[in-house]
C-alpha cells in the first residue's frame, strides 16, 4: 500500500482533502484552463505544429501529473522553451510530410518521458544540477530571442524560412522585410501593446483569451483573410485518438541526443517552479525523483494521445498558486476546460489571426530574458560571466541543443580548473586570542611564528591537483626569510585524498625530513587519518604529527605540555 501512495501521491492526499480546498481549486483550475487555450495553441506554433497540437499536449498530461506529481500546484503542459527545442530539433531532420513531423513530435514525447521515467526509477533527480544557473540564464535569455524572432513570419505577415541561428535569420529579414503585410503587422502591435496595457492595468483579466476572443470575432466579421491575412483556420474538433508513435532506427540515434536535453531541460523547469511554490506554501512535500517518475509518465501518455513534449510552466504554475490551488483537482478542472474546448469550440478559432497567436508568444518570452542576473555576474563572478555569455552565444548562433551541451561542459571545465587550484593561505594568530587567520587579510593584526609556517589549504586533495599543492607549498616553504622548520597545515578543509594524493604526501615527507622539516596536520578528520595510518604514513615518519588544532600543534612545537584531548590523539595514534 505504501508503495502505491508513494507512485501514486494523490491516493495520500484525495484521503484529507477537505471542502473547503474546492473553491480555489476550481477557480484556479478554470483560470489556468482559459489561460491554456491561447497560450498552447501558440506554443504549438512555436513547436512547428498546428494549433490544436498544443491543445493536445495540454489535456492527457494534465491528469497524469495530477495522480502522480508531488507538486500540488505545478501546471504541467505546453511551455515556449521545450517547443522551440522541438523546432530546433525536427527541424535539422529531413522530414517529407507534416504528418511525419506531426509523428515524431509525438514520438519525441514519448522518448524524453521514457528518459525521465528511467532517470527517476534510477534516482538520477540529481543530474540536473549540473546545470548550473549561468548556463540556464544565458540558454534561457538566448531561446527567448530565438521564440521571439522565431515569430517574426506571423507578426509580419511573410513567408520566412525556418532557422534557430540569429545570423541567418538577419539576413533572410533584410532580404524579405519590405514585403511585410501591413494588416498583420499592425495588428500583432495592437495586439502586444492590448496584452501590456491589461498586464499593468487590470492584471487579473485572462489578456490572451480577452484578445483572441475580440480579434477572431473583428476578423470573422469583417473578412480579414480576404485582406491576404493569415488566419488559423480549421482546428480539428474532438478528443485526440490513441495513436503508438514509431520512428526508424536512424531518426531514434538523430532524436536522442534531443531527448535527453529536453528530459533535464523539462525537470529543471518543473522542479525550479515547484520548488519555489513549495517555499511559499512551507511544505515539504517534493521529491525531484518522483516528479521525473510522474513527468515521464505525463509525456509517455500525452505521446500516446498525439501531443508533444510538455513540462511545467512558469506563468501559468504561478497563476495557478496565486488563484488559490490546493491541489491536483485543480489540474483536472484546467484538463476540462481544455477537453471542452476540444470538443465543442473548436470551429470557433476559425478566423482567429496567427498574428495574434505570435503576439501571445512575443508577450509571454519577454518575460525570461534576465538583464539583471548577467549584471551581477560581471560585478561579483567574471568567470561566471564569461560562461553566461559562453552559452548565450552558442545558443544564439550555432543551436539551441549546443548551446545547453556546451554550456555544461564548459562549466563542468571550470568547476574542475578550480577544483584544480584551491586556494592556499598563510596563517597567523590574532594578536591576544587563538584564532587563525589569513595574514594577507589581517596583515596588522596577526602574529607569526619564526621557523614556523602555517599554511591553510581549502580543498581536497586528489589526482588533478595534488602537483599544484607540493609546487605551492614548495614554494611558501621557499619565500620565508628565516629557514623553516616547522610546517604546520590547517587540514579541516581537506574531505578527501585520493591514491595519487597520498603517494605524493609520502614522497613530500621524504622531502621535508631532508630538509629537516617537521609535519604537523591539524584537524584532520577521522577517515582521512586511517587512510594515513593503511598506508604507514604515521609510522614511517617520525617528524610526522597529528594535532586536534593550531593552538595543540603550537603548545607541542612550544614544549607546552599537551592537553588531556591531545594525549588521548597520540594514544590512539600509537595504537594504530
Amino acid at each position: 500500500m505504501n508503495r502505491i501512495h508513494h507512485f501514486f501521491p494523490i491516493f495520500s492526499w484525495i484521503k484529507t482533502y477537505s471542502r473547503s480546498f474546492l473553491k480555489g481549486d476550481v477557480s484556479a483550475g478554470l483560470t489556468v484552463g482559459i489561460m491554456l487555450i491561447p497560450q498552447g495553441m501558440a506554443y504549438a506554433m512555436i513547436a512547428g505544429l498546428p494549433p490544436v497540437y498544443g491543445l493536445y499536449a495540454a489535456l492527457f498530461p494534465q491528469v497524469v501529473y495530477a495522480i502522480m506529481g508531488t507538486s500540488r500546484q505545478l501546471a504541467v503542459g505546453p511551455v515556449a522553451m521545450d517547443s522551440l527545442l522541438v523546432a530546433a530539433g525536427l527541424g535539422a531532420l529531413s522530414l517529407s510530410t507534416p504528418s511525419e513531423y506531426i509523428a515524431l513530435a509525438a514520438f519525441l514525447a514519448v522518448f524524453m518521458g521514457v528518459i525521465q521515467l528511467v532517470l527517476g526509477g534510477l534516482r538520477l533527480g540529481f543530474l540536473v544540477n549540473f546545470l548550473s544557473k549561468p548556463v540556464i540564464s544565458g540558454f534561457t535569455s538566448a531561446a527567448a530571442i530565438i521564440i521571439a524572432l522565431s515569430q517574426l513570419n506571423h507578426l509580419l505577415g511573410i513567408n520566412l524560412p525556418r532557422t534557430n541561428k540569429l545570423h541567418e535569420l538577419f539576413s533572410f529579414l533584410i532580404e524579405m522585410g519590405p514585403k511585410a503585410h501591413l494588416l498583420s503587422v499592425l495588428l500583432s502591435s495592437l495586439g502586444v501593446s492590448f496584452l501590456f496595457l491589461l498586464k499593468n492595468y487590470f492584471p487579473k483579466l485572462p489578456g490572451a483569451l480577452l484578445l483572441v476572443f475580440l480579434t477572431t470575432f473583428i476578423s470573422a466579421q469583417n473578412n480579414w483573410e480576404g485582406l491576404g491575412l493569415t488566419i488559423v483556420k480549421d482546428v480539428p474538433g474532438g478528443l485526440p485518438s490513441f495513436a503508438l508513435p514509431s520512428a526508424s532506427w536512424s531518426q531514434i540515434f538523430a532524436l536522442t541526443p534531443l531527448a535527453l536535453t529536453l528530459a533535464l531541460i523539462a525537470f529543471m523547469e518543473a522542479i525550479s517552479v515547484a520548488k519555489a511554490v513549495e517555499e511559499k506554501e512551507k511544505t515539504n512535500d517534493l521529491n525531484p525523483n518522483q516528479e521525473l517518475i510522474a513527468l515521464g509518465s505525463a509525456n509517455i501518455v500525452g505521446g500516446l494521445f498525439q501531443a508533444y513534449p510538455t513540462t511545467g510552466g512558469f506563468s501559468r504554475t504561478a497563476v495557478n498558486h496565486d488563484a488559490g490551488a490546493k491541489t491536483g483537482v485543480a489540474a483536472l478542472f484546467s484538463a476540462a476546460v481544455v477537453g471542452l474546448t476540444l470538443v465543442f469550440f473548436t470551429s470557433f478559432f476559425y478566423h482567429l489571426p496567427t498574428a495574434i497567436l505570435g503576439a501571445i508568444i512575443l508577450v509571454a518570452v519577454g518575460k525570461l530574458i534576465d538583464l539583471n542576473y548577467p549584471h551581477q555576474l560581471w560585478k561579483n563572478n567574471r568567470a561566471e560571466f564569461y560562461i553566461l555569455l559562453f552559452t548565450f552565444a552558442v545558443t544564439l548562433f550555432i543551436g539551441i541543443t549546443q548551446g545547453i551541451l556546451l554550456g555544461v561542459f564548459a562549466a563542468l571545465l571550470y568547476m574542475v580548473y578550480q577544483n584544480t587550484r584551491p586556494h592556499i593561505a598563510v596563517l597567523g594568530r590574532i594578536k591576544n586570542t587563538h584564532y587563525f587567520k589569513n595574514v594577507d587579510r589581517f596583515s596588522n593584526d596577526v602574529t607569526t611564528y619564526s621557523e614556523v609556517l602555517i599554511l591553510r589549504y581549502d580543498g581536497q586533495l586528489f589526482f588533478g591537483n595534488q602537483r599544484y599543492f607540493k609546487q605551492q607549498v614548495s614554494a611558501l616553504i621557499d619565500q620565508q626569510k628565516n629557514p623553516i622548520k616547522q610546517l604546520v597545515l590547517a587540514a579541516a578543509p581537506i574531505n578527501y585524498i585520493d591514491a595519487s594524493a597520498l603517494e605524493m604526501l609520502s614522497a613530500f615527507c621524504e622531502e621535508l625530513r631532508d630538509k629537516k622539516i617537521n609535519l604537523y596536520l591539524t584537524g584532520l578528520n577521522g577517515p582521512i587519518r586511517d587512510q594515513f595510518h593503511k598506508v604507514g604514513l604515521t609510522t614511517r615518519f617520525n617528524h610526522f604529527f597529528f594535532y586536534s588544532s593550531l593552538e595543540a600543534a603550537l603548545n607541542a612545537i612550544e614544549g607546552k605540555a599537551p592537553t588531556e584531548i591531545e594525549q588521548n590523539i597520540a594514544k590512539q595514534r600509537n595504537n594504530a
